[in-house]
């Protein structure tokens, strides 16, 4: 799984019992998982279709940092499926797991619109042939 986003956890993230809010910590996890549809499948236009069970493990409080973990399960024609873990950075103690987060991908109608892709594309190589700017 790979961990790249990193949020501190500050007094607006909080709910009364004085633990990070959870619809903040989907907000950002939705937003995450967006953005690594986006890169896998090359297209911004990708929109949320299904988030499965959400398992609350352990709480969060003010002055934490916590990552999002997130990594691409399967690939449909239209679609992307996704894991996701949120851990704290220090402790490494796990937060809260997502089993599957499925994005699809449109085309500029707005309809589902094949991607094409078969496999995870890493940062490595998306600049391999010449591609990247020097």
């Amino acid at each position: 799984m790979n961990f790249h986003t990193r949020k501190w956890v500050k007094p607006e993230d909080l709910n009364p019992n004085g633990t990070l809010f959870g619809g903040s910590l989907l907000r950002w996890i939705d937003e995450e998982a967006a953005i690594y549809a986006i890169v896998q499948l090359g297209n911004q236009r990708v929109v949320t279709k299904y988030i499965s069970e959400i398992n609350f493990v352990s709480a969060s409080r003010q002055g934490d940092i916590i990552e999002l973990g997130i990594t691409a399960t399967e690939f449909g024609r239209t679609s992307i499926t996704l894991t996701c873990e949120v851990r704290n950075k220090i402790t490494r103690k796990s937060i809260l797991t997502v089993e599957k987060m499925v994005f699809v991908n449109l085309g500029e109608d707005g309809l589902p619109a094949p991607h094409g892709r078969t496999e995870i594309k890493y940062v490595k190589d998306q600049f391999q042939d010449g591609d990247a700017d020097s």
